[in-house]
Parts: structure tokens; C-alpha cells; sequence
């Protein structure tokens, strides 16, 4: 319970090169278990496991590390490659631009580029081929993501970005991107880049074959899924919430949570609008992911998951989580195989 759940949008765009190739998506959707009926709706979103799943297949059946959403395939065993080549150097500004040399082997694939800024003390890592189609964009997006996760896979630190920015306008999504790279985030930017300290260049690298070889047994999809960080205020009280919710159905009031904070209640609240969420909306995501969850992974009960959850009627329940995702709990469970 308490990981976050998959927008909609993000399944409708890693299916598109699938579809494009003429692939059947039925048998991709069931084998990941997510209801076909949910791509018509945009309220809809899927656990991170059915997210993973339908990631596989994908990678399976397209025989592309792209998945089909560029114009120019990348063999299986590419990024592999890539990371064997970038262990051995001395720090990680060398491993990221001896990556970026890698793809550039590669004609259409993605450009790489690194760009440090002594004087501010600045780096950005930036994405070229920043294409029209919603699918290209969340392929530039994936790689963006993946890139700075294993950066920080191979100092074994978080590094943490002070800005992510997109070279095309808002998508409806948009405050998803906030949750994905953990930071301020712009469209209609000249660049798409991760922006970061540039001293976290020098640092050197911590892993050898064997943790390679490991990581890459469950890459990309684990680079690609967000750890929950907790270096925003949102997400200290997303997981204090989540932590309590494990325990019991009566999440805490927002003044208890600030007291754990050590922060007013009034601050708690100016915080949170800061970071475009409000306590009430933290709530509701909450619980609206642990019953995505808990439907499409466990055989619970929906009135005992409702009662777990908080409700104190099945009829609040149906209610609510059709307002989260289009669909009813029960229609959710039969459609997932849950």
C-alpha cells in the first residue's frame, strides 16, 4: 500500500508505438490485468504493478527498448551496453557523457547532451529529439527519468534536481511531472533538461559488475518508477498518511500531522498550496491508490476494503472511487482479474 498509482495518460502513451507497429493490444492489456475500458477514460490510473507488467510485454513483444515509440528501434541489450561502458570511469560526469557518446553511435536516437555551467554551478543533462506526437514526448520524458535515476543508482545517492523543463506546451497531465522528477517543472521551455548541482559530477562511482548486473535484471521499468523521497513537504505528509492508514481507517486531521512536522497548521497548509496540492487532496490520492490496489492486487472484500479505507458506507465508497477513476470498484475488480 502507499505507492502511487499510474495516470491514464502514461498507459495510452507507452501502448502507441505497439499500436502503431500493429500490435494487438488486447492480449498486452490482459496479460498486464488493466481493464481495456479504462483508456477511455482520463480519470483513470493503474497500480504500479500492472504499469510494470504491461511494460514487459511490451519490451517483449516489440523487441525495442523504445517499445515502438520512435522512429529508429533500439536493439535489446542497448542500455545494457551502455552501462557496462559508463562503470569504469572515474566519476559521474565521466559515466554520463561517455553514455551520452554511446547513443550518439546510434543514428535517431536520443541526444544526449551535457551542459555544465561553471560560473552558476550548474549542470543540466538535456534530451534532443523532443518530438510532436504525445508518444515521443513521453519517450523523451522516460529517458529524461531514467537518466537521472541512474545517475544516483551509480554514486548511491539521491541527487536532487532544482528544476525539470519540457520543450512543448502543458499537457492536460501536467501535475503529474512534479511527482515523477520530484521538482519545479516548466513547459514551453527552449530545452528539455534536468537541471542539477554541478558538483555532483565529480562524485565517484560506488557500483561494480555484480550490482550492475542486478540492477539491470529489473531495469528500466525500476529506474523509471519513482522512489518516494520525502523531500517535499507533500510527500512527508503523504507518508505519514499512508503510514497511518496501514494501521487504521481514521486518517490523521491536518493539525496533527503539522504537529508532526513541527510546523503551524497554517504553514502546513501556505506549503502544501506552494506545492500545487492541498491536505485534502493528499487524502483523497491516498486512498484512492490503496483501493486501486487493493482491488486490482488482493481478493479483500470491497466492504471490507471500504471499511478499511475509512468509509463508513459501501454506497461513500462506489461513490467516491468512481469519482477517482470512471469506473465502479466491482467493475474495476472483474475487468483486472483482481
Amino acid at each position: 500500500m502507499g505507492r502511487r498509482t499510474v495516470t491514464v495518460h502514461h498507459v495510452r502513451a507507452v501502448l502507441a508505438g505497439a499500436r502503431g507497429a500493429g500490435f494487438d493490444l488486447l492480449p498486452l492489456l490482459q496479460e498486464a490485468q488493466i481493464p481495456p475500458l479504462l483508456l477511455g477514460d482520463d480519470r483513470a490510473r493503474i497500480t504500479p504493478a500492472q504499469f510494470a507488467r504491461l511494460f514487459r510485454a511490451l519490451y517483449r513483444t516489440t523487441q525495442d527498448e523504445f517499445l515502438g515509440l520512435s522512429a529508429v528501434p533500439s536493439r535489446p541489450g542497448t542500455f545494457a551496453m551502455m552501462c557496462h561502458a559508463s562503470l569504469g570511469c572515474r566519476d559521474l560526469g565521466a559515466a554520463v557523457e561517455r553514455g551520452a557518446a554511446f547513443y550518439g553511435l546510434f543514428p535517431g536516437g536520443p541526444e544526449l547532451e551535457l551542459h555544465v555551467d561553471a560560473e552558476g554551478g550548474e549542470a543540466r543533462f538535456a534530451v534532443g529529439n523532443a518530438f510532436e506526437r504525445d508518444e515521443e514526448r513521453f519517450l523523451t520524458e522516460c529517458v529524461l527519468a531514467i537518466w537521472h535515476r541512474l545517475a544516483s543508482w551509480l554514486i548511491g545517492r539521491r541527487i536532487p534536481l532544482s528544476s525539470a523543463t519540457f520543450s512543448y506546451p502543458e499537457p492536460p497531465h501536467a501535475d503529474e511531472y512534479a511527482l515523477l522528477f520530484d521538482c519545479p517543472v516548466r513547459f514551453g521551455a527552449r530545452r528539455t533538461e534536468a537541471v542539477f548541482g554541478a558538483h555532483w559530477l565529480t562524485a565517484p562511482l560506488v557500483r561494480d559488475e555484480a550490482a550492475l548486473d542486478a540492477m539491470l535484471r529489473r531495469a528500466p521499468f525500476d529506474l523509471l518508477s519513482r522512489p518516494a523521497y520525502g523531500t517535499t513537504v507533500a510527500e512527508q505528509v503523504r507518508r505519514t498518511l499512508t503510514q497511518r492508514l496501514r494501521t487504521s481507517p481514521r486518517l490523521p486531521e491536518l493539525g496533527e500531522v503539522a504537529a508532526r512536522l513541527a510546523v503551524s497548521p497554517a504553514t502546513l497548509r501556505r506549503r502544501l498550496r506552494q506545492e500545487g496540492t492541498s491536505f485534502q487532496q493528499l487524502k483523497d490520492h491516498v486512498r484512492r491508490d490503496a483501493a486501486i490496489a487493493g482491488l486490482a492486487e488482493s481478493g479483500e472484500p470491497i466492504a471490507e476494503l471500504a471499511a478499511r479505507l475509512g468509509f463508513s458506507e459501501d454506497t461513500a465508497f462506489h461513490r467516491a472511487f468512481r469519482r477517482w477513476t470512471g469506473t465502479t470498484p466491482g467493475a474495476y475488480r472483474i475487468a483486472s482479474g483482481g
